[in-house]
This record gives structure tokens, sequence and C-alpha cells, in this order.
């Protein structure tokens, strides 16, 4: 995201003496992406970044993947998936991963306790927040995450969720093998937003001073990949990893509500890409959210029957009322899958209902990806099994 910010304390120019009020140097630390050739940021540190005392193997759960076979559309409930005891259940280590593969994993959780500091080092995490609210506590300082919010981590953040509500903090979390930008069509070649994309930076709200913690001996779980996918690091460090006291640069987390999408329209339906608001290696993620609709005198408004030849599609229903799969079963904290290889649309009678249809109230986070999709646990553990028969409007032949 190369978008300059500065928070803080720091120097006037890089790489040069910068000193505590008692006279001692802090230590500069450079986060930045591919290898010095990419965005980056310089943070200022109290304490030493790499000074670890400790560690030793963290189990990552719940990362087993299975085929998707027979190859069919189906429907998730993830509020299936909230435990009873989700009170107790944090924003990391409860999360059920739902669907999967080599770029991109989309997991779920109902939490209502702090997480523990979690680094992901395998890629940038995109986290919905379909309901609740939440102090986000960074190196970088503190994000405050509402209903409608996206956080954007970027990879190897140091971070923990900090539940605010008396509700369960709902969390659709996207973590990708790669990093996380606002749709390219949308950037200039400097990386400013351009005039025709459908949000800016005044929409991207990234920390605004600094978050200092003390401490010792302070745990830290890190993601990251092995040589047989991905495994985890409990460390421990000498000093709290919260203790920067300044930092600037183009790299850092920022939240962006969906209600600052402004949704692009037209006389006849508008395809998916009309809809993207980020992308990461081999997968896409668009919104769907409240808006007119084609003003074309014979327009259809809801989509047309599509084959997804080279992508799976998701999408999870988070608002609203979905007026193309209205009769399916999907309702609010759903997901569909409609993987490649098999045609999909509206349910049947959505056409006609749709014509004359001037607004649809309906808020969606779609994620298209260029590689087949894996089912998770948390798939098992919430599918509706009869929706992919929900078309033809009976099941399978005994």
């Amino acid at each position: 995201m190369a978008y300059y910010r500065r928070v803080g304390s720091v120097p006037p120019k890089r790489h040069t003496q910068h000193r505590t009020p008692s006279g001692e140097l802090y230590r500069e630390e450079l986060m930045g992406e591919e290898g010095f050739s990419s965005d980056s940021s310089l943070l200022y540190h109290s304490g030493v970044p790499s000074a670890i005392v400790d560690a030793s193997p963290w189990d990552v759960p719940g990362q087993a993947t299975e085929e998707h076979r027979p190859l069919k559309p189906r429907h998730f409930k993830l509020h299936d998936l909230t435990a009873p005891d989700w009170k107790a259940v944090d924003a990391v280590t409860g999360r059920r991963l739902v669907l999967g593969n080599a770029d991109v994993r989309l997991s779920y959780v109902a939490a209502g306790e702090a997480s523990p500091l979690y680094r992901n080092a395998v890629g940038d995490e995109c986290v919905y927040v379909e309901s609740g609210s939440a102090t986000v506590e960074t190196v970088f300082g503190a994000l405050d995450a509402r209903q409608g919010d996206y956080v954007v981590l970027p990879r190897a953040t140091t971070h923990r969720w900090l539940p605010t509500g008396s509700e369960p903090l709902r969390l659709y979390v996207i973590e990708a093998n790669s990093h996380i930008t606002p749709a390219k069509r949308y950037l200039s070649r400097y990386g400013q937003l351009l005039e025709h994309a459908p949000f800016c930076e005044r929409d991207l709200h990234g920390p605004t001073e600094p978050l200092i913690e003390d401490g010792e001996d302070v745990e830290v779980l890190v993601k990251h990949r092995g040589s047989r996918g991905i495994t985890g690091t409990r460390y421990v460090y000498a000093t709290h990893p919260f203790d920067a006291v300044g930092w600037d640069g183009c790299l850092y987390p920022y939240t962006f509500n969906i209600a600052d999408f402004e949704p692009i329209t037209g006389r006849v339906h508008q395809p998916p890409p009309a809809h993207q608001v980020f992308e990461g290696q081999n997968f896409v993620i668009c919104n769907f959210v409240p808006r007119k609709v084609d003003y074309h005198p014979l327009a259809v408004p809801v989509p047309y029957y599509h084959s997804n030849v080279d992508s799976d599609e998701v999408m999870f229903y988070c608002g609203g009322d979905y007026e193309a799969r209205k009769g399916s079963g999907i309702g609010q904290g759903s997901i569909s899958l409609h993987p490649g290889g098999h045609s999909h649309g509206p349910q049947p009678g959505a056409m006609e209902r749709s014509l004359g249809a001037e607004f649809f109230d309906e808020l969606a986070v779609m994620v298209d990806t260029f590689r087949p999709l894996e089912l998770g646990e948390g798939a098992a553990a919430s599918e509706d099994p009869g929706y992919a028969w929900t078309w033809a409007g009976r099941g399978p032949r005994p």
C-alpha cells in the first residue's frame, strides 16, 4: 500500500542516530516486502527486536484440508461454528478453517477472549468483521475495528485482538500466501488510488499514535512455512514487542469499512470485477454492497448463469437480502462455494422477481480463487447437504 504515513518520533534522516531522552540509541528496524524492493516502513524500538530467550514448536490447529470431491456447489452455515463457550474463544487460536489452497485460506471465528500476541509470517491477512467490535493492537499502534471493517494486516505484523463488545466478535478471515493490495487497476504507477477507484486514501485508517507496553519474557505465536506446509513456533521475547516510539513508511496495518465502498453500476448487469476491492496472488476480493441496480428498461438485474472456467467462487453473505439466492437456504453468515467446472446462477424464480427492481439491499464478500479450493474441518462441521439440489428442486437419485 504505497501511501506514506508517519507516526510518533522518527529522526529527520533515515538510518541515522535517533536517541532516547537518556541518550541511548533506539534500534531501527526495516519491515519491508520483496527483499528491499517494494513497500516498507522503518520502526524505532527501545528494545532489541531480535532478542528472543526461548523458542518451541507451536502446532497450528486445524490446517488440514481434503480434496473437493464430488465437485458440486456447497453451502456452509458459519454461525453453526460458534462455540457454546465463545466467550473463552480467541480470534487467533479459535479460527475454524473452512476452505483453502496454496494461495489463500478462509476461516471463521466467533470470539470473546483476548487473543495471544500473534504474527503470521506466511502472508498478509484481510479480516472482515461481520459483527462485534475490537481493538487490534499492533507493533505500529492500535486500530479500532467495527462491524463492516476489513482489517488488513501485512505479513509478519505482531498483533493481538481484544474484543470490546458484549456480543461475539465474528470474523471472516482471509489469509494469503502473498501480499494483499487494492486492485492494481485502481492504482497509478506510483501507487495512488485513481479517480475511477471506488474508494480512496481518505477511507483507509491506520494507527495514529505509538503503542508502548512494558514487559519481560513475552510470548508470541508465529505461523510460518515448513517443509510439510504451514507450521508454527512459540517465541519468548526478552522485552515486549510493542516498544516502537515511532515509524514511517508505506507498509502498515489499516482498516477499510465496506460502507465506504462506492458501487459501480450500469444500464445492464455489471460483472464481479466491477465490485473488486483487493487482490492477492491467484485470488481477488470483491464487495457486493447496497446499490441502485440496472436501469435499462429491459434489464435483468440479477446475475446471468455463468461457468467459472478458471476459478472457484466463494460468497460470504453478511447482510441484507441477497436477491439471487432466495429459496436456497442461504442467510446471514452463510458461505456458498461454486467451483470451477460447474455452471451456476440465480435460484429458480429470481430472474422474474428481479424485473423492475431499482435497488438491491445486499451485503456480501466474495473471494474468487484461480486454483481449486479444498475443504477444511470447518466446512464439514457447517455444511448444508441439500444446497446442490436447490436449482432442480429435488435431491439425488436413490
